[in-house]
């Protein structure tokens, strides 16, 4: 309790953000990440307290996680168009989190990454 009394003394905006955030889903229904996806949550005025508070966690939490999950998804859309476009011989074998792999020959390593960081981190603009 100290510890999280301490954080939120330090940084008071994630507590009124976290505030703002319960109170518009709370009116709304539903909470939306940064390219407008929408997370429904039914829940978010029950009068059962343990499914109330677990929709209010889920509203704090689903812009951020879900907004990274729009970024690296527009990512791999726009990569594996690149690839289909390309000659790099390369395929896109599975993502983690906020990582892709890729399988590629290593004589065009060098310029396969550069461009790939360029697309993960320039053509995601919020």
């Amino acid at each position: 309790k100290k510890y999280v009394d301490l954080y939120f003394e330090r940084y008071p905006g994630v507590k009124n953000f976290m505030g703002l955030t319960r109170d518009t889903a709370k009116q709304d229904g539903f909470v939306e990440t940064v390219y407008g996806r929408r997370l429904y949550l039914p829940e978010i005025n029950s009068k059962n307290a343990p499914q109330r508070q677990y929709a209010e966690r889920t509203a704090i939490n689903a812009p951020m996680q879900g907004t990274a999950a729009d970024i690296i998804k527009n990512a791999m859309i726009d990569i594996d168009e690149w690839l289909n476009k390309t000659n790099f011989n390369a395929n896109m074998l599975m993502q983690v989190h906020d990582e892709l792999v890729f399988e590629v020959h290593t004589k065009k390593l060098k310029e396969f990454i550069n461009e790939v960081e360029n697309r993960m981190t320039k053509n995601n603009c919020l």
